[in-house]
């Protein structure tokens, strides 16, 4: 009996442990340190070079996530097997596994690892050559990480984003992106990203033929490199001094470099294939055999070609006699009929090369016409804009308001008719460029239809939007230039049309690879257009009649600069229109196709405008102007912003000034009495190289861009400009400065 009484006690031990067990198993706290101690493991195998455990670790943490159904830990696990993917070169699994992690972390809003997701998606797109592929994806991965302040990811984020202008060979873009990486990383510390960085940044500026920065940049990156054991990070770090040697004629030095590179790659490369699966391995095996032969079957060819060449030279030469007789004969023939015809064309290539150089002189004469008028325009407009923005925010008395409201509004319809005029000339001159980027153009259409929708609730109009569901979303195209057609047509509409309708549609009419071509509708039920002015619709400064000129107002430069665009962007434009009925204008323009993605990864994330925190009391800013008026505004605004600023009236006495003064910014005109900004700029460039300077000038940038920037200017700001503009660009200035200061 008691034997009964101990088997008994024995079993409901057995049982109590085992349910225990069970209960413990299904605790999520236990479960998820398990996870957490599994995913911890697998990042010190990868570290390690134990990518075959790596994986092995993950699946088992995988396993354990989906039996708990632990969404948010699948997610991660995922992302994480898509990075290893990425380390072993298997591209097609990373995006099957990456997918999978971006699919839950969507649902379930993790942001955090979502950003992760999308950072390594750039990375695994980058790897398979399609840069632009993986833009979007980096940009959709800074959006995530800017929500949620993640500053080490974010730098991250900016550095890969840069090193992917660099492949596309936007070196400015690239080292404006890897600036701010710099500067995160060294706010965070993070020594890793901030060696890679660096390394980067004198790449960029070794293709920007500036080999001083580009050595300073890449020997600080190496030094953080090899005091941390950053092996790969220091291995790019060579091959970057290799570069920047050979490009400087430094051949010594560039070969030391080089070798030390491929002695490091040879180790790391012996490493990472050791701890390869036996699969990989042979993989890898198989690659190097397959390039030994190429290069052993190269050799065998070359040594053929010798022997034939002997015989070549043979046949050659006595063809090659032949040919110089048969060609002697055939000139001495040429040249006196050459002579003769010479003779009769020489009096009429004089006649057009004359017509030439009147031609030239005259679209010269012009363009100098254009540029002194508008600079001449843009000045007081710079008063008239300045003074009513600044008399509007001093509270004015109620009988004021509608009259400064007026004046602003005068001051704007006029700049926009300044602009209007160049944009026509620079059309008409060819001087306008196409700046193809990735966008999604389905929510380029619908923000443009959101910012144009309070006009048309004036008009009491409703915009109706279709888009080809069977149309793709994202394509590579000069988003500026399809925004301000749109724009154009679609206020066109609104202005003409009262208590009516308006309809906006985009469609596929025919695709060729990875070109579509898409036609583009704006259709009102306004007033029409007459069939007589129908004709005359597209000229600059058409418009259906002075009397609608009058009521509905407009330059009638609006549908000419529309035209211009269209045949830019290699495209025709159509006008279909019935008096009293409406009108429907459409367009054709091909678009490439940018491939199937995600559709969170936009175009358009929006930076957070941020101030940094910086006592403004100790700013100073040189104001170097000779309009007393314009002095007076631009010392005002600077004032409200709390900045303190002295007043120069010409370029002499700013140079004096800067060489006995410390100033952060510098505000310089362009056209002064005495010597130009542009000259007075070049001078402090001789002793001052980092001094930040805006060009704050009222003339045409596009035509003097070149000159700016060779006078070293740091930054341009347009007059007459938006105080939301100008705010932005000096505190990202005094931002920069700051961070300047603190590394130095």
């Amino acid at each position: 009996m008691s034997q009964i009484k101990q088997y008994t006690c024995i079993v409901l031990m057995l049982l109590t442990l085992s349910i225990s067990s069970q209960t413990l198993e299904k605790d999520p706290e236990i479960v998820q340190n398990k996870i957490n101690y599994h995913i911890e493991q697998s990042q010190k195998d990868i570290a390690n070079y134990n990518y075959f455990e790596a994986q092995k670790t993950l699946d088992e943490a995988l396993e354990i996530a989906e039996n708990s159904n632990n969404k948010k830990s699948i997610g991660y696990i995922n992302s994480l097997l898509g990075h290893l993917h990425l380390i072993l070169d298997e591209e097609e699994k990373a995006i099957a596994t990456l997918n999978k992690a971006v699919e839950i972390q969507r649902i379930i809003n993790d942001n955090k690892n979502l950003g992760r997701s999308f950072k390594t998606f750039g990375d695994v797109y980058m790897q398979k050559g399609d840069t632009y592929q993986a833009l979007d994806s980096y940009r959709a991965a800074k959006s995530k990480f800017q929500e949620e302040e993640l500053e080490a990811q974010l730098a991250e984020t900016l550095l890969a984003e840069g090193n992917a202008y660099i492949e596309l060979k936007n070196y400015r873009k690239s080292r404006e992106l890897i600036e701010q990486a710099i500067s995160l990383a060294r706010n965070e510390e993070l020594n890793e990203t901030l060696s890679k960085a660096l390394i980067k940044q004198g790449k960029v500026h070794d293709l920007l033929n500036e080999p001083g920065k580009a050595l300073d940049f890449t020997e600080e990156g190496l030094k953080i490199a090899q005091s941390n054991g950053f092996k790969s990070i220091q291995n790019e770090g060579l091959l970057v001094s290799s570069n920047i040697f050979e490009n400087s004629q430094n051949y010594k030095l560039s070969n030391k470099y080089l070798k030390e590179h491929l002695k490091l790659s040879d180790s790391l490369r012996a490493v990472k294939r050791a701890h390869l699966s036996p699969e990989k391995r042979a993989e890898y095996m198989n690659n190097d055999l397959l390039e030994s032969n190429k290069e052993k079957q190269a050799e065998l060819e070359e040594e053929k070609s010798k022997n034939d060449l002997g015989t070549l030279i043979s046949i050659l030469s006595v063809a090659l006699i032949t040919i110089l007789s048969l060609l002697t004969l055939s000139l001495y023939k040429n040249n006196n009929i050459r002579l003769k015809t010479n003779n009769m064309l020489h009096k009429k290539n004089n006649e057009l090369l004359i017509a030439k150089e009147k031609a030239e002189l005259a679209s010269k004469t012009k363009a100098n016409f254009l540029s002194t008028v508008t600079h001449e325009l843009r000045t007081p407009l710079y008063a008239v804009t300045g003074l009513s923005n600044m008399l509007l925010d001093e509270n004015p008395k109620p009988e004021q308001i509608q009259h400064l409201k007026s004046l602003k509004f005068s001051g704007d319809y006029l700049l926009t008719f300044i602009n209007d005029i160049l944009q026509i000339n620079k059309i008409e001159a060819n001087k306008v460029e196409v700046e193809p980027e990735p966008f999604n153009l389905k929510k380029k259409i619908n923000n443009i239809i959101l910012a144009l929708n309070n006009s048309a609730l004036d008009n009491n109009v409703k915009m109706h939007y279709e888009y080809d569901k069977d149309l793709p979303e994202n394509f590579i195209a000069d988003q500026l230039k399809i925004s301000q057609i749109l724009i154009n047509l679609i206020g066109n509409s609104i202005k003409f049309t009262k208590d009516g309708d308006i309809w906006i549609r985009v469609y596929k009419i025919g695709a060729e690879k990875n070109t579509y071509s898409l036609r583009f509708e704006v259709e009102d039920n306004g007033i029409g257009i007459s069939e007589e002015k129908q004709e005359n619709m597209f000229e600059s400064f058409s418009q259906g009649s002075i009397q609608i000129n009058r009521k509905y107002g407009g330059t009638g430069l609006g549908l000419s600069i529309v035209k211009g665009l269209i045949e830019i962007l290699k495209g025709k434009i159509y006008l279909q229109s019935e008096l009293g009925k409406g009108t429907t204008f459409f367009f054709e323009i091909p678009l490439e196709y940018n491939g199937s993605k995600e559709k969170s990864t936009e175009d358009d994330l929006e930076t957070a405008n941020t101030k940094p925190e910086i006592d403004l009391s100790k700013v100073k800013i040189l104001v170097v102007e000779d309009n007393k008026i314009n002095q007076m505004i631009t010392k005002k605004i600077l004032t409200k912003m709390g900045l303190a600023s002295e007043v120069v009236d010409n370029g002499e006495a700013a140079v004096d000034k800067i060489k006995s003064n410390k100033y952060d910014i510098i505000l310089m005109d362009i056209h002064m009495p005495g010597i130009s900004g542009i000259e007075a700029t070049k001078i402090v460039r001789t002793f001052d190289k980092e001094l930040t300077i805006f060009a704050l000038t009222a003339v045409t940038i596009e035509d003097k861009m070149h000159e700016f920037e060779e006078a070293g200017f740091t930054d341009i700001i347009p007059k007459p400009f938006k105080q939301e503009e100008f705010e932005k660009k000096l505190f990202n200035a005094l931002s920069k400065n700051k961070t300047k200061s603190i590394t130095a």
